[in-house]
């Protein structure tokens, strides 16, 4: 296994200091340690991004691509990202020096400068836009359970201002105590939300539609805009290599992210697959929302499921933020002792950026009011990177690091069927970039004319 910059492994460990074990020392004696997560606690972490409020989506995507298509991409998009999330980890394996993605980034492309400064780009963006998302779910929450008492501005403000103050921790190792209480709430959610849709008598609206309709396939007509947007929603419930590198950085043995990986791959499948498909069989085609919460017919059931969410509804926007935090701050203070000790400076930076980094959050969700829209844009715009096409282009680097420039024969069979399949990645993630990114506007551009929201800012009063 070789570095992609030709550089011997050994030798260079050797040189910078930079082994795993050696920041482990180097660590040893500052206040605030980072190289303190054991594989455990990365699955927590893991768990916390995945089993979260987007799952309510599924059923939706099932009504719009047919119960059929939509379990079989569940599983193909499943494999899609355990693979390229291995691609990952390998990378990081070979390079214990980078910290985020946008070091991987720089790393990927050549050591190119500008690489690494579009990578930090994109990553802000995909991580505040995800924080505006929970913003506004988070406004729909307080609408839901107090009948649109106050504006929707001030319930995105409030949910901001909560989430800032729970971002403060500065260690993953802290935020992975929060992130097992968000993931196991969230599962509780979507668990009664499911039980619930199976027991009430009708989903809400019933009977203005008729009886409720499931599809085994796309219905005659389905536009190109709403599968692609179905599709993206499925896809970006599952995309979170953008993550992985930063919870590597901080694992006391990264050779162990496979077992967290495993644990949360299995747990996602099985309980994306049956949520979608059990919550859809109950309220059908005709009476689906995005998020299904909004389906329940029953006021209490709606309010009781929804309630389980809160955990997630604040912590997942939290990691992203603190992720967002960590980059920006790790290159203001690098190599200083604001990084490894509590100094007023520090802290004060810390705060400063986590509040500006909310602030954009809370304009995002105010500009984008639409949850399964905003769900497709973040997909197209940022998974189609960070999803297919960076790995795709690490596998392709670390073979030609390893077995030269005839790496795609080198193993006979094997290096074929390596170089094309990552090839074909790098092909999904254009596919997202362009045709994704091209639904994701149009639906959002379709639902300021259809959905009787009032602009950017406006003071609408709808939950779920």
């Amino acid at each position: 296994m070789r570095r992609i910059d030709g550089k011997d492994m050994e030798q260079e460990e050797d040189a910078t200091g930079l082994t795993v074990g050696k920041q482990i020392e180097m660590e040893a004696e500052n206040a605030i340690k980072y190289r303190t997560c054991s594989w455990p606690k990365t699955a927590a972490l893991l768990f916390s991004e995945y089993i979260c409020l987007a799952i309510m989506s599924f059923p939706y995507s099932y009504s719009v691509l047919g119960l059929v298509p939509g379990l079989i991409l569940t599983v193909v998009v499943a494999g899609l990202v355990l693979y390229t999330s291995l691609v990952v980890w390998e990378f990081c394996l070979r390079h214990p020096e980078l910290r985020d993605v946008c070091d991987v980034g720089e790393m990927l492309f050549f050591q190119q400068r500008s690489a690494w400064w579009f990578t930090a780009v994109m990553f802000i963006l995909n991580n505040t836009f995800i924080q505006g998302f929970h913003c506004l779910v988070g406004a729909k929450y307080l609408n839901t359970m107090t009948n649109h008492s106050v504006c929707t501005i001030g319930f995105s403000a409030i949910v901001a201002v909560i989430s800032w103050i729970c971002s403060l921790p500065r260690t993953f190792s802290t935020l992975a105590k929060v992130a097992t209480f968000s993931a196991f709430f969230t599962f509780i959610s979507v668990l009664l939300a499911t039980i619930f849709a199976g027991i009430e008598d009708h989903p809400k609206g019933y009977p203005k539609f008729g009886e409720p309709t499931v599809l085994a396939v796309p219905a005659a007509g389905t536009t190109f805009v709403a599968g692609m947007n179905a599709f993206m929603n499925i896809s970006y419930t599952f995309i979170g290599q953008i993550t992985i590198p930063s919870f590597i950085a901080e694992m006391k043995e990264p050779k162990d992210f496979p077992k967290a990986l495993w644990a949360v791959t299995i747990a996602e499948v099985i309980v994306f697959s049956l949520v979608g498909a059990i919550v859809y069989a109950y309220t059908g085609t005709n009476y689906n929302t995005a998020p299904a919460f909004g389906s329940l017919g029953n006021e209490l059931y709606l309010k009781v499921s929804f309630s389980f969410m809160i955990p997630t509804l604040i912590f997942l926007g939290v990691l992203y933020a603190s992720v967002s935090a960590r980059f920006i701050f790790f290159r203001f203070f690098k190599g200083t002792r604001h990084m490894s000790d509590h100094t007023f400076a520090g802290w004060a930076t810390w705060a400063g950026i986590l509040a500006i980094l909310w602030i954009l959050a809370f304009i995002i969700a105010e500009v984008i009011p639409f949850f399964s829209d905003l769900l497709s844009l973040m997909s197209s715009l940022f998974d189609s990177f960070f999803g297919f096409i960076f790995w795709g282009v690490a596998y392709l680097r670390m073979r030609y690091a390893d077995y030269g420039p005839g790496f795609y024969k080198s193993r006979g069979l094997k290096s074929w069927f390596g170089f094309i399949f990552n090839i074909i990645l790098c092909l999904i993630g254009l596919l997202f970039l362009s045709a994704g990114t091209y639904a994701s506007v149009q639906s959002i551009v379709d639902g300021y004319h259809t959905a009787g929201f009032g602009g950017p800012f406006s003071c609408d009063t709808n939950g779920l």
